[in-house]
């Protein structure tokens, strides 16, 4: 319960929950940033984690001088890339008895069947464009991994899109950040970042019900 009360309260406070983390000192601080984007890209059971807002709110503190934003980006950096690759290895090695033991409440079948179309239609690029979508940002290097993709293209593809998506998110919280609508708004920000990044998972599970719905007829 108290990863899961942790988590409640990043997700309820992101700026109050980060503010405690740089006061613990920069370890701390920079350790669990690094916990929350590992575990998300990493291990196929936290798909829900709060990875774009995270990093987002990270920059914003960077701008404010809890973080130094070039550390930072080495720690978003090594964090996206290694949870990526632990959870295509996961994939690989015990991908088929985690899905057949139905476990993974999250990955359910119209979530597994998407991220299957997605890797199907967009092949090695699939791993670099992942990265931008909630769950099957989770879900692509587990079932590449279970699929049997070459290891050295998983590796290329990881290594880019992990570095595009944390610097692109950290980035726009680092420059936006001083702006006073921003700082005046965070928390209604950092909902409509969710919300957004949440929109094509919505958007797919929705036509795939649909399509479901007028086969069956």
């Amino acid at each position: 319960m108290g990863f899961v009360n942790f988590i409640i309260g990043l997700l309820h406070d992101p700026r109050a929950a980060i503010a405690s983390w740089i006061a613990m000192g920069p370890l701390a601080a920079y350790g669990f940033v690094f916990l929350i984007v590992f575990v998300e890209t990493g291990v196929v059971f936290f798909p829900f984690l709060p990875g774009d807002s995270l990093l987002f709110a990270s920059g914003f503190f960077a701008n404010d001088g809890g973080f130094n934003v070039m550390a930072l980006l080495g720690v978003v950096w090594v964090a996206a890339i290694l949870g990526d690759q632990c959870n295509f290895m996961i994939g690989h090695f015990f991908g088929g008895k985690i899905i057949e033991s139905g476990k993974v409440k999250a990955m359910t079948p119209e979530r597994v069947e998407k991220t299957q179309a997605f890797l199907d239609k967009w092949g090695h690029l699939a791993i670099f464009l992942g990265r931008f979508f909630p769950f099957i940002r989770t879900f692509v290097p587990f079932l590449a991994g279970m699929g049997g993709m070459h290891w050295r293209s998983f590796v290329l593809y990881n290594i880019l899109g992990g570095i595009t998506w944390s610097t692109l998110f950290t980035l726009l919280g680092y420059f936006f950040g001083g702006i006073p609508f921003v700082q005046e708004h965070f928390e209604l920000l950092i909902v409509g970042i969710i919300v957004v990044s949440l929109v094509p998972t919505i958007v797919g599970l929705f036509k795939s019900r649909m399509g479901g719905r007028g086969g069956g007829n």
